[in-house]
């Protein structure tokens, strides 16, 4: 099964719409964890969550699938978004 067409479209969408929320949910998660000032941890997770864009993108690459790629990429952000929401409420 070769990329091009409506594979190779979903594969480049997964990577960047699918990795940019990763990188958002995984910078909402860091800013939850890290122990330091609030706006210490919001810089170290914003820093952080450009090499998970990266890495989210190479990984949707390496897995050629679309669906799988695109049911990872939200279940991996919600579980990360969701622990992180959940984490900095506590920390207030």
């Amino acid at each position: 099964m070769g990329l091009y067409g409506w594979r190779l479209f979903s594969l480049i969408c997964a990577a960047l719409i699918g990795g940019y929320l990763m990188a958002a949910a995984a910078g909402i998660f860091l800013a939850g964890v890290v122990p330091d000032s609030r706006g210490a941890a919001a810089l170290t997770g914003t820093m952080a969550s450009f090499a998970v864009y990266a890495g989210a993108i190479i990984w949707v690459f390496a897995m050629r699938r679309p669906a799988r790629a695109w049911a990872s990429l939200i279940l991996a952000s919600a579980v990360l978004a969701t622990t992180g929401m959940i984490l900095g409420r506590h920390s207030l």
